[in-house]
């Protein structure tokens, strides 16, 4: 039998999952709501990974390597609300193997899960144009610009963490997280936390 392991915040939506993947024969379908549970559910080496972008803390896409380190043969596929196209680049570039808007139907669902299975990654056709034309030449991200660790800093900014509680929550130091902060601001041209925070928000990291 095929498992699978849904990895969401909100219970509607893990009960939108479990239907659909049980049409497609998966059984059992794992499921968390939490970071840890996450890893800690992967450890039973689920076929395929449905993972939603909006988590809280450090959110999904920080959650994609430590993931296939775990179960590297997995297929993950990003369900997620956010369609911008740093974040479907950046979420292939992490490994993941698909990304799915959450304003899809019942059929692209089938279709992505049915590609992913079939060792195909898998992209609307929107957002394929999208992110080929971003790489063709189009006008950069600045958001892309950010290393992870840059990212993980800018998202819990963004849920309203002082620099002490982002140091604490990463296990960095806090001249590291300042630094962390400065170069962000650099990047994003902005002036102040709360011009972070605005900007965090407005680009849909925060949950």
């Amino acid at each position: 039998m095929k498992s699978a392991l849904v990895v969401d915040d909100h219970p509607i939506a893990h009960l939108g999952c479990r239907q659909l993947l049980g049409e497609l024969g998966y059984d059992p379908i794992l499921e968390a709501l939490n970071d840890n549970d996450a890893l800690r559910l992967a450890d039973q080496g689920p076929d395929l990974i449905v993972l939603d972008l909006g988590m809280p803390g450090l959110g999904g896409l920080n959650l994609i390597a430590p993931l296939l380190r775990r179960v590297p043969d997995a297929h993950i596929l990003i369900f997620s609300m956010n369609e911008q196209t740093v974040f479907v680049s950046k979420a292939l570039e992490a490994g993941a193997s698909g990304y799915l808007s959450k304003n899809s139907g019942p059929e692209e669902f089938f279709d992505a899960v049915e590609a992913l299975e079939a060792g195909r990654l898998y992209l609307s056709h929107d957002m394929a144009l999208s992110v080929a034309g971003s790489r063709i030449g189009g006008r950069a991200d600045p958001l892309s610009s950010l290393t992870t660790r840059e990212h993980q800093v800018l998202r819990l900014i963004g849920q309203g963490k002082d620099l002490q509680s982002v140091a604490d929550a990463l296990r960095i130091s806090y001249k590291t997280a300042a630094n962390t902060s400065s170069s962000i601001r650099k990047k994003l041209s902005v002036s102040g936390t709360t011009d972070l925070i605005r900007y965090a928000i407005e680009a849909g990291l925060t949950s």
